[in-house]
């Protein structure tokens, strides 16, 4: 009997330990060099939006994107300051980066990366120069040798300007929106030399103007969306699964019917769930909320959130749809807002970290 609760008794001790073993959350955020320092490292806690600084990687070539590896243990930054793409180490107890290489963006104007979903290839959008880079990344999570570099062709009256690279779920294809020439192109990818050849369909034209910028897939992998920068709309598409092309669904504004200034569009995220999706206006100061109805892929607005800042630019959904956070780089704020998982609406939390110029976010769970 004695032996039975001593038993009992570990069990509950070792069930309690685990219970109260918190989960870290880190914040990652890349900024303009010009004032930022580079790369700041925070611990933040969800209970009440308190955050700690743990590091700021000081790097003066404006790494303004960021993305992580599949597996969490890395992270990349596209370095518009210098036409480099590095990468870091993350510890996993604490969250703090260290670099391992950096190698040339093949380009001019590195303005986003993206990382193939099996950790294979890192995709880099040059805007300066129109050109699409990938290369092989190795196991320690480094920058291997080049995989393939694409240069998007324009008109005398249209240069090319390669803003972001989004892979499909399973990694076969990626779409490539260039801003400059109107035209999200889909390529099917090697899956094992990451070389890429156009789809099916190649592209997706949008409007003359419309300028697609970031590019969002539905959870479901049905439906794309293009946040379109220079006439401040999404372009919603229908993806045809075992080719990847872009089939057209709908045009829709991002700003209020009574908005007359210069807005232009820049980020666009989904609600984990899915049921919203959201795309910041630098002009407005604002994410343009929508519902999305899952069946059509269709989008219904359902307002707009005020981003205490002006010119947000990248932004997140936390991965618990529980608030978001905003970059707004001409006030040099952090923004976070609490989000109603029911409605899709934000309130601002009155919480906010002072950074100079912060352009991109990204959230790590760290056990």
């Amino acid at each position: 009997m004695k032996q039975t609760i001593l038993t009992c008794l570990v069990l509950i001790s070792a069930i309690m330990t685990f219970a109260q073993k918190s989960t870290k959350e880190i914040l990652y955020i890349g900024t303009y060099t010009q004032k930022g320092e580079g790369i700041y490292v925070y611990e933040f806690d969800r209970k009440d939006y308190s955050f700690k600084e743990l590091q700021v990687v000081t790097a003066k070539t404006s790494p303004s994107f960021l993305e992580f590896h599949p597996n969490k243990k890395f992270l990349y930054a596209a370095n518009e300051g210098n036409n480099t793409v590095t990468s870091f180490a993350i510890d996993p107890a604490t969250g703090k980066l260290k670099s391992l290489n950096a190698q040339p963006s093949l380009g001019r104007g590195p303005c986003h990366v993206s990382v193939d979903p099996k950790g294979r290839f890192l995709y880099v959008s040059n805007y300066g120069s129109g050109q699409l880079g990938v290369y092989l990344l190795n196991a320690d999570g480094s920058i291997g040798a080049v995989a393939d570099s694409i240069q998007d062709k324009g008109r005398p009256d249209q240069k090319p300007h390669m803003h972001s690279v989004i892979p499909s779920a399973d990694g076969k294809f990626i779409y490539a929106s260039d801003l400059g020439i109107d035209k999200i192109m889909v390529y099917s990818v090697d899956q094992k030399t990451g070389k890429l050849t156009p789809g099916a369909v190649p592209y997706a034209e949008v409007k003359e103007k419309d300028g697609p910028r970031h590019f969002a897939i539905h959870p479901n992998g049905n439906f794309g969306y293009s946040a379109c920068e220079l006439a401040s709309v999404v372009n919603a598409f229908k993806i045809v699964k075992n080719s990847g092309a872009l089939v057209p669904i709908e045009r829709v504004t991002m700003l209020p019917a009574d908005f007359t200034g210069k807005s232009y569009a820049a980020d666009i995220h989904f609600s984990p769930d899915g049921k919203f999706l959201y795309a910041s206006n630098r002009g407005h100061e604002s994410l343009a909320i929508y519902a999305v109805d899952a069946k059509t892929g269709k989008l219904t607005i359902a307002g707009h959130a005020e981003t205490h800042g002006k010119h947000p630019r990248n932004f997140l959904i936390d991965q618990k749809g529980e608030f978001s956070i905003v970059t707004n780089r001409d006030n040099d704020n952090v923004v976070f807002f609490k989000r109603n998982a029911a409605t899709g609406q934000l309130t601002y939390s009155g919480k906010e970290i002072s950074i100079p110029t912060p352009v991109s976010v990204k959230q790590l769970f760290l056990q």
